[in-house]
C-alpha cells in the first residue's frame, strides 16, 4: 500500500501559542478565531478574537483551522504571504490591539517561512470569507 504524505498546512502554531489558546478557552467557551490583516503596527499582528465577534468580509481568506481556531485573513495581505507556511506563536508583552490575548500580557505573532515550488504545487485551496458568512 502506497503511504500518503501528509496534509502540508498553510499555518502551524507552537505550543506555548497553544497554551494561551487553552487558557483562552476558559473564558471564551464558544470559540476563538484568528484574523491576520495588513495593517500597519500591531495591525499585522494576528488578532484572537471569540468567535463571530470579528465580522469576516466576503474579501477575507480562510487558510485552515489551527488547534479548533478558524485561522483568517485580509485577500490583500494574502497576495504577500500566499508563498509562506506561518507559524502562530506568542511572545511576552502587550500589544496594542482589541485581541482578547493582551489582558495575559502575552500576545500572538507569526513567524514565516517561503515554501518550497514542490509544496506550493501540493497546497491546497483556499476559501473567502464568502463561505463563513452564514456562520
Amino acid at each position: 500500500m502506497e503511504e500518503k504524505e501528509p496534509r502540508l498546512r498553510r499555518v502551524l502554531i507552537t505550543e506555548a501559542a497553544m497554551e494561551v489558546i487553552d487558557t483562552l478557552r476558559k473564558r471564551y467557551p464558544d470559540g476563538l478565531m484568528f484574523h491576520q490583516s495588513g495593517g500597519c503596527c500591531d495591525g499585522s499582528s494576528p488578532m484572537c478574537f471569540e468567535k463571530g465577534d470579528f465580522k469576516i468580509g466576503s474579501s477575507d481568506v480562510w487558510l485552515e483551522e489551527i488547534y479548533g481556531c478558524d485561522f483568517f485573513m485580509s485577500a490583500d495581505q494574502f497576495e504577500y504571504w500566499k508563498h509562506t507556511q506561518l507559524t502562530l506563536d506568542v511572545t511576552p508583552g502587550r500589544g496594542s490591539s482589541f485581541s482578547v490575548e493582551i489582558p495575559l500580557g502575552v500576545r500572538f505573532l507569526i513567524r514565516s517561512r517561503v515554501f518550497t515550488m514542490e509544496e506550493l504545487e501540493r497546497l491546497p485551496p483556499v476559501k473567502t470569507g464568502d463561505t463563513f458568512s452564514a456562520v
